[in-house]
């Protein structure tokens, strides 16, 4: 069989520094009868000069290609369970938000009559890429009001919007009227990992836009480690969750964000709680009792037990089976499933079949779990002799 790397892809240093905060979802919510299991994200700015980001070579560009079911069968990994938290810059800066300013009397907002909406990803301006929610500052306030061009990225598609900044006589600036957001941080639940490479993958489904639902297109990341502080336990209609907070310096780099998870490489491995495990085909994963690996508030790496069932061998999305929680500990801790356990390693018959990823809303002790072989299908990987 042909050994099997990670390669990576991450850009250039650039610092997070966190001065303005708002909540983001960190995946996609399914109207009002689940919600992925997340935590809060803060956003902020960026500015440059720090090792957060630094990386791998931008030369290592990842290459998706599918296991063969051979390579699969053959794979073991290493159990997760732990917290990690990330720091990340998103490609292009988000429009989260609008703000009316006077101009002789008169409340204006030059972008919202422009046709900026909330949720656009602004990519370039004048035809040069945007660096940062800062470059984009820069360029309104330093443009003496003449008009530019946005690419802006709205769902799928790319459009070009003509604006022109007003000047704002009570701030004595230049103004568009948005609000916009660059970067974030957030924890979740690591699912798996490679101790020989470093490589990891979790939360079982993206980083996600909160108005779009679709996965953030990440530039660059940073990995660190997560101390959980606190549980507040979830109940019918309220969902509840992990707190914790970041422990200083980086442990790793951020590298990829898709709808079936997201993926990094280590520089500093965390501790590892259990052997490497072969991986569970689709077809293996049976209802039945099963087992996920998380952590809670004693921050020590866990094994609760759980019921599979619906199972559908055939879904190649991030809901393939339903997961319930039967363990008394951790009903009496959390309420079952909360949010901050997205990724939880998923364990049945002595293989790792899968990963938490979202919680019924009214029914906090149950949610869904993805097949590990769908997570595994969206991670960039490259064969070698």
């Amino acid at each position: 069989m042909k050994k099997r790397i990670w390669r990576w892809l991450v850009s250039a240093v650039m610092l997070l520094s966190a001065a303005v905060f708002a909540t983001l979802s960190i995946g996609a919510t399914d109207e009002i009868q689940t919600i992925d299991d997340r935590m809060a994200i803060q956003t902020g700015n960026i500015s440059q000069g720090s090792e957060l980001f630094a990386g791998v070579d931008d030369d290592f560009l990842p290459v998706q290609t599918p296991l063969t079911r051979e390579e699969l069968e053959n794979l073991k990994l290493y159990p997760g369970g732990m917290p990690f938290g990330v720091r990340f810059m998103t490609d292009g800066v988000t429009v989260v938000g609008f703000s009316d300013f006077e101009v002789n009397g008169k409340k204006i907002n030059p972008a919202l009559s422009a046709g900026v909406k909330r949720g656009d990803v602004i990519l370039r301006v004048d035809g040069t890429p945007l660096e940062s929610a800062a470059d984009l500052t820069e360029r309104i306030e330093n443009g003496n009001g003449a008009a530019m061009t946005l690419l802006c990225r709205r769902g799928k598609k790319e459009m070009e919007i003509r604006i022109a900044p007003v000047y704002c006589a009570g701030e004595n600036r230049y103004k568009t009227g948005i609000w916009v957001r660059d970067s974030g941080a957030g924890i979740g639940t690591v699912t798996f990992l490679m101790p020989e490479s470093g490589a990891f993958a979790g939360l079982g489904h993206g980083i996600c836009d909160a108005d779009s639902g679709e996965p953030i297109p990440i530039r660059r990341g940073s990995v660190s480690d997560v101390t959980i502080s606190s549980v507040v336990k979830g109940t019918a209609g309220d969902p509840g969750e992990l707190k914790g907070y970041f422990n200083p310096g980086k442990v790793g780099s951020l590298l990829g964000n898709s709808s079936f998870g997201v993926w990094g490489v280590y520089s500093e491995l965390p501790a590892l709680s259990c052997e490497p495990m072969s991986v569970a085909p689709r077809e293996e994963v049976q209802d039945g009792d099963a087992t996920i690996l998380c952590t809670l508030a004693d921050n020590v790496t866990r094994e609760y037990t759980v019921r599979l069932s619906a199972v559908n061998p055939t879904s190649d999305g991030a809901k393939c089976f339903t997961v319930t929680v039967t363990d008394p500990r951790l009903l009496s801790e959390t309420g079952g499933i909360v949010q901050g356990m997205s990724g939880s390693p998923i364990l049945q018959n002595g293989k790792l079949v899968g990963a938490v990823t979202h919680v019924l809303v009214n029914d906090p002790t149950t949610g869904y779990g993805i097949f590990l072989e769908n997570m595994l299908a969206k991670m960039p990987v490259v064969k070698e002799g």
